[in-house]
């Protein structure tokens, strides 16, 4: 079984700074709209403002990044983004206890924040695939999904406990804290880290570097379909979850608990999910599990637009996210190992960069759509068109295998010019 499999110390130590971080970001879930709601008595609009123009504003930032993360030393990167985001994060404890705190140190805040995640999470990439072995990516992209969803399930409960006895800002503290220490983590990892991509003339980022990562995803068969296929689901599945929240407590008047408890539950999916897929990969082929289980993840939501109010409604609500969660745990360790196998050592980090500022821009657009829809016609019917639409993504998905062969590699020493 993959969860038994040594990945080695700095694979290890890799594991753990992430399951802290990701704990601490777990804990800290939906922190600042709290804050801005409890201590600033922001309105809905502000609420909304910032859930939108902080990560906005971060992927715009992160675009220029991708190309400076590439040619730098990833570990270092990553240890630079934990700090960063532990620096601004604890800025929100100060102006509060100081009686300062704004709207617009939010805005800052969730916007740096937004950018350190990014390049964090494409160095990491880049940093993974240099760490283990080719036929251990999956192994290792399994783990960091198991924690992912184990965080999502205790860490937003325990948050908002955390938040009734102690106030508004202990999560963020706690969330700051965390990534301190995976920075720590991270800074224990010993060895040579594998050198990275060099240019090879002028210093500065060129314009067409920018574009490099979408390049490799749009100009690669496997992968342009894959992508598409992520932007439409990922969009469509994330627009719902406020419309929920509003079909849910208020049209049926479901308790916050309950509310609570329906997202909390279905997250046991992800580590089962997660478990399973070196084994289904290795039982089926990497190419029949995308198509299969990429079909299976879409045909879930519809079932969010006839819930019922009482018990029998809560339990459809558990079921559904059961169903989608444990089909995109054991779709997304799949997807990530397929992408790194995919891209060229040189490519890799603005190659997910592009994957993450697409998929940032594809939740924000359709986001905003379902709320028009649902403002003009109802929640339930928003739910039901984003239902509807999302039947259509598999024909997005890959249709023929392709040869699974790696991307091949260029030298260390590279010219990237456009």
């Amino acid at each position: 079984m993959s969860a038994r499999r040594s990945l080695g110390r700095r694979f290890g130590w890799l594991w753990a700074s992430y399951a802290v971080s990701a704990y601490g970001s777990g804990l800290g879930f939906g922190a600042l709209p709290l804050i801005a709601v409890l201590v600033l008595q922001a309105s809905p609009a502000q609420v909304s403002v910032l859930a939108a123009l902080g990560p906005a504003v971060g992927a715009l930032i992160a675009l220029p990044l991708g190309p400076w993360v590439e040619f730098h030393r990833k570990r270092q990167v990553m240890i630079a983004m934990d700090l960063a985001r532990f620096a601004v994060l604890l800025t929100i404890p100060v102006a509060y206890a100081l009686g300062r705190l704004s709207f617009g140190q939010l805005l800052v805040v969730s916007a740096v924040v937004a950018t350190a995640r990014i390049a964090f999470n494409a160095a990491s990439g880049a940093f993974l695939k240099a760490l283990v072995r080719p036929d251990d990516l999956l192994v290792a992209n399994a783990r960091f999904e198991s924690t992912t969803w184990s965080s999502i399930a205790l860490g937003p409960p325990l948050g908002g406990a955390a938040v009734g006895l102690f106030g508004p800002v202990v999560t963020i503290v706690a969330d700051a804290l965390s990534y301190l220490l995976s920075a720590l983590g991270l800074a224990a990892i010993r060895g040579h880290e594998e050198d990275h991509p060099r240019r090879t003339g002028a210093a500065r980022v060129r314009a067409g570097e920018l574009l490099d990562g979408w390049r490799h995803l749009l100009t690669h068969p496997g992968l342009r379909a894959l992508y598409l296929n992520q932007l439409l689901v990922a969009g469509l599945i994330m627009a719902t979850e406020p419309l929920l929240a509003v079909l849910l407590l208020g049209e049926l008047g479901f308790p916050p608990w309950q509310y609570g408890l329906a997202f909390a539950v279905p997250c046991v999916g992800g580590l089962i999910g997660s478990r399973l897929a070196r084994r289904v990969v290795a039982r089926y082929g990497q190419h029949r599990i995308i198509r299969a289980v990429g079909t299976l993840r879409a045909i879930w939501l519809i079932g969010l637009a006839v819930v019922q109010p009482g018990v029998v409604g809560l339990a459809t609500v558990i079921a559904v996210e059961f169903a989608i969660i444990i089909s995109m745990s054991l779709y997304n360790p799949v997807l990530a190992t397929y992408r790194l196998e995919q891209t060229p050592k040189d490519r890799i980090v603005r190659t997910l960069s592009a994957w993450s500022i697409g998929s940032s821009a594809a939740i924000a657009i359709l986001s905003a759509l379902g709320g028009l829809l649902a403002q003009a016609t109802s929640p339930r019917t928003a739910i039901t068109v984003a239902g509807l639409l999302i039947l259509a993504s598999p024909l997005l998905l890959p249709r023929r295998q392709d040869t699974d062969r790696p991307a091949p590699e260029r030298p260390a020493r590279v010219s990237t010019i456009a």
